[in-house]
C-alpha cells in the first residue's frame, strides 16, 4: 500500500530551522505522476497547504506565509521530498502533513488529495 512518512519535526527556537523529510514508498511505478505537497494544522484551526512542488518542479507553490523562507524540492530518485524552514516563528506552529495528489500539476486542496503521511509536529517557542 503506498506509504507517506514524515520526519525531521521537532522543537526550534524563533529564527531557527528545521528540514523536513516526505519519504515515499508503495508507489511502484506511479510516484512520478504526483505531486507531493506540504500541509500544516494548528489547534482550533483549518488544514492549510503550504507548499507544492510536482514531477517536473519548475515552479513550486508557496503559501504567503511561506515565501521566502521555506524551499521544497524533490529528489525522484529517492522518492523523498523535503521542506526546508528557515525563520520560524511561533506561528509554523502546528502538525505537518505530507499529502501525495495524482496529476503532474500542483494542487493545494486537501480534498485533492489521494494519500496523507501522519504527521509529524513542529514547534516553535522560546
Amino acid at each position: 500500500q503506498v506509504q507517506l512518512v514524515e520526519s525531521g519535526g521537532g522543537l526550534v527556537q524563533p529564527g531557527g530551522s528545521l528540514r523536513l523529510s516526505c519519504a515515499a514508498s508503495k508507489f511502484d511505478l506511479e510516484y512520478d505522476y504526483f505531486s507531493i505537497a506540504w500541509f500544516r494544522q494548528a489547534p482550533g484551526k483549518e488544514r492549510e497547504g503550504v507548499s507544492c512542488i510536482s514531477p517536473i518542479p519548475d515552479d513550486p507553490w508557496y503559501a504567503d506565509s511561506a515565501k521566502g523562507r521555506f524551499t521544497i524540492s524533490r529528489d525522484n530518485a529517492k522518492e523523498t521530498v523535503y521542506l526546508q524552514m528557515t525563520a520560524l516563528t511561533p506561528e509554523d506552529t502546528a502538525a505537518y502533513y505530507c499529502a501525495a495528489i495524482w496529476g503532474r500539476q500542483c494542487k493545494t486542496n486537501s480534498d485533492d488529495v489521494n494519500y496523507w503521511g501522519q504527521g509529524t509536529q513542529v514547534t516553535v517557542s522560546s
